[in-house]
């Protein structure tokens, strides 16, 4: 039999389900053989953008959706294994990663919690196939941030003879520090937002889901004072370990920073150029504040395809040569699979009982095991 691992990511900017099929080696090298991309039905996004935030009847919402989703996930699985020509008793597991809805580690009481929506046995009911979950809670168990967890996946696929960053630009943006010298240890951590706020205030000006190719922002002109405003977060001066999401980069974040600046009615396009310039800023202080002899810089997640985004990126880095900074297509690895073929990898990880988590990464107290199995 051989290592076929299905991996499945809904991440934060909530546009969709990304499933890979992956072949995962001896090794723990993943080739990805398949990939299918599917859209969030509209009812879903908007039940998991309200559960963002506390409501009505929240607990009931959640288990509907996390049905849904199930469900969801299912018929990524069946499009999966359709292309590939596989049934289900091939596939050693599903690594699901859920949709986070609340990430709160090291609140309240020390411990805190994070929240991802899914129900994994339905899952495996439905798929007839092992299904591995909630890869986040055992590293906050031990005093970690449960996140990001997709750098380990980034050093065992990525480490070469050079000092390394890996930046993955979904709805939040994460670092990997990989260095050349595997006995010093690497650094990873969410530098702040990605997508999140910029989809959002399209969304709200002209009902469009996304900036396609950074179009809208490049017709505006940065806000000075409100980009201060809002790079004057506390999260920024945070030196890692650390992580985020939409429980602090969120609508009420970027009103509270519009209205103390008295920001709210400048020009909508201005406010996503100044959107997409925090993105760029908090990215490029935080690799020339941790990594500053960095050569390198492999790009990943849906943001690459921000054509002015990446400009911007290759235009702040000024140590990086602009021809070093390119897409992880360039190693092997399209960069729309690398969150979805890191949960393939985790699943395997599981299976063999091998420690998934980077303790200098997340601050957990040492390595763990992680995710939950839910046996078909």
């Amino acid at each position: 039999m051989k290592n076929y691992y299905i991996g499945i990511m809904s991440g934060t900017s909530m546009d969709g389900i990304d499933a890979v099929l992956a072949e995962i080696s001896e090794d723990g090298q993943a080739t990805v053989l398949c990939h299918k991309d599917i859209p969030f039905e509209k009812t879903l996004k908007n039940t998991y953008f309200d559960l963002q935030a506390p409501s009505q009847n929240e607990l009931h919402k959640e288990a509907l959706a996390a049905n849904q989703l199930a469900h969801h996930y299912h018929l990524a699985c069946i499009a999966i294994l359709e292309e590939a020509k596989l049934q289900p008793s091939d596939i050693r597991a599903i690594g699901a990663h859920g949709q986070t809805i609340r990430h709160q580690p090291q609140q309240h009481d020390g411990i805190g919690y994070t929240k991802q929506s899914l129900n994994p046995a339905l899952l495996a009911e439905l798929t007839g196939i092992d299904v591995i979950a909630d890869f986040r809670s055992r590293d906050i168990a031990a005093g970690g941030q449960g996140a990001p967890l997709v750098p380990a996946f980034h050093a065992a696929q990525l480490a070469c003879n050079e000092d390394l960053a890996v930046l993955n630009i979904g709805g939040i943006a994460n670092l990997s520090l990989i260095p050349a010298n595997q006995q010093e240890k690497m650094i990873g951590f969410d530098c702040g937002p990605g997508n999140v706020l910029m989809d959002h205030w399209i969304k709200q000006s002209l009902d469009q889901s996304h900036d396609d190719g950074g179009q809208w922002a490049a017709k505006g002109q940065v806000i000075e004072k409100l980009l201060n405003s809002m790079l004057s977060e506390d999260y920024f001066k945070k030196g890692p370990p650390k992580s985020t999401g939409r429980d602090l980069f969120n609508p009420y974040w970027l009103k509270h920073h519009l209205t103390t600046t008295a920001c709210s009615n400048q020009k909508p396009e201005d406010i996503q150029a100044t959107l997409l310039a925090l993105t760029v800023q908090s990215i490029t202080h935080a690799l020339k504040q941790h990594s500053p002899n960095t050569k390198n810089l492999l790009i990943c997640g849906g943001g690459i395809k921000n054509n002015h985004l990446i400009t911007q990126i290759k235009k702040a880095c000024t140590w990086i040569a602009p021809e070093n900074i390119q897409s992880t297509a360039v190693r092997g690895i399209d960069p729309q699979t690398v969150e979805a073929a890191a949960f393939a990898w985790l699943a395997w990880a599981h299976k063999r009982k091998q420690p998934a988590n980077l303790p200098a990464v997340t601050g957990a107290r040492g390595l763990r095991i992680l995710g939950a199995h839910y046996p078909a």
